[in-house]
């Protein structure tokens, strides 16, 4: 393939970097991160040169989201993830982000593993700390904006930035106090999960041996989230209670990032019965690529062409109207990652299944800035219409957070 000489949704990015207004050593405790760009050998899927043309237009024109992204910067050593994170500051991938082709990005911070005052993560003060720093970092730039508003998601495009839609994977951390969904919709939190991979006061994580689906908590939870505008999240749920909040839920709910477990026995995929009730009560569900995640029998090494299997079963099950694209992707090493938070995320409990293939990252899908551009150009090359990637790229999301968010 001749590389093209444009790229399709540029930017105004600036040159800034997180924190640059501190000093560092003084400040904060520097560690060396992973480099955002080329950590890995770059990977274009393959197409020609018209096929290209098309996918820099898409890029280009119309409004591309990730329903779920981690877009800060790992240690370049891994091992010294558990410190860093101690130090509750994460840098944010600017400059690869500039080159994403994304328009809107949710954001899900790093509050699993948000250990500046506990080993467990989830805790309410951390999480308040995490998003603030966060914020105060991104205050200091102007590419990326905090997404409120629906009118916040259209004006990002038009003025060339990215629109961030502030979520967290779980509600663990209001524990029993339902006010505190309002305090967290106040500092910008629009789209939550129930449940992480542990039970909590609202219902069961999919690492549980029993579900007893929503509690009487969870369901007046889901009720508040209705009311303020939050979309809510049942990509962690224990099957059972994501049916009961879905059926609980005036409104549609969402599975930010999963897989068919129809393809791929393990609990960290959603089975059919899931997916269809998701769709029907008008929700979204959005393939993930985090490695070792979606893969298929016929794809046994994590791939953009396991990935998308996912995808084509999704819409084959429920329709194009109700399937998109939450990579779950970040800038480091995933894998090892992984590896180091096994225990505190549930990873080995949540994700027992068949025999695969381990790889070293996932080719193609590594991270945020590279997902979105071979999504596009996979679709191309399979004969996707256009009316049909507008949607999976981004309209069936912004016309979910129409329906879910408060006008």
């Amino acid at each position: 393939m001749t590389k093209t000489t444009r790229i399709g949704n540029p930017k105004k990015y600036d040159g800034y970097k997180s924190f640059q207004y501190l000093e560092e050593g003084k400040d904060y405790q520097p560690y060396k991160l992973a480099k955002e760009i080329d950590r890995v050998p770059a990977y274009t899927y393959p197409v020609s040169e018209e096929e290209e043309e098309k996918v820099q237009d898409i890029l280009g024109k119309e409004h591309i989201v990730s329903m779920h992204e981690h877009t800060f910067i790992c240690p370049e050593d891994v091992s010294e993830i558990f410190e860093f994170r101690r130090q509750g500051r994460d840098w944010t991938a600017f400059e690869a982000l500039s080159r994403s082709g994304l328009d809107v990005i949710f954001e899900n911070f790093m509050d699993g593993t948000a250990m500046i005052t506990s080993q467990a993560g989830w805790k309410w003060s951390d999480v308040i700390h995490d998003i603030g720093i966060r914020y105060s970092d991104i205050a200091h730039q102007d590419m990326v904006i905090k997404a409120e508003r629906i009118d916040d998601l259209y004006r990002a495009k038009k003025e060339g930035k990215i629109a961030f839609v502030s979520s967290l994977e779980a509600a663990t951390m209001i524990e029993n106090e339902l006010d505190r969904l309002d305090v967290l919709y106040g500092l910008g939190v629009r789209c939550m999960g129930i449940a992480y991979s542990e039970a909590n006061q609202l219902g069961a994580g999919l690492r549980e041996p029993s579900d007893g689906g929503l509690t009487v908590f969870g369901k007046q939870a889901v009720e508040r989230m209705n009311k303020l505008g939050i979309t809510i999240d049942v990509s962690h749920c224990g099957d059972q209670t994501a049916l009961d909040t879905i059926e609980t839920s005036t409104k549609p709910v969402s599975i930010t990032h999963v897989g068919a477990r129809s393809l791929w026995k393990t609990n960290r995929m959603k089975p059919d019965e899931v997916i269809k009730a998701c769709a029907e009560k008008g929700g979204v569900i959005a393939i993930e690529a985090a490695p070792h995640t979606t893969l298929t029998h016929n794809h046994p090494s994590h791939s953009i062409e396991s990935f998308m299997e996912h995808f084509e079963y999704v819409a084959n099950l429920v329709g194009i109207d109700h399937v998109a694209f939450g990579p779950d992707t970040l800038f480091g090493d995933h894998v090892q990652l992984h590896s180091v938070f096994a225990r505190q995320l549930s990873i080995g409990s949540s994700h027992k299944g068949p025999a695969f293939d381990k790889v070293e990252y996932v080719k193609g899908l590594e991270n945020p800035a590279e997902c979105f551009p071979n999504i596009a150009r996979w679709l191309v090359k399979h004969g996707y219409g256009e009316e049909a990637i507008r949607k999976v790229m981004g309209q069936n999301i912004l016309r979910l957070l129409e329906e879910t968010w408060a006008k």
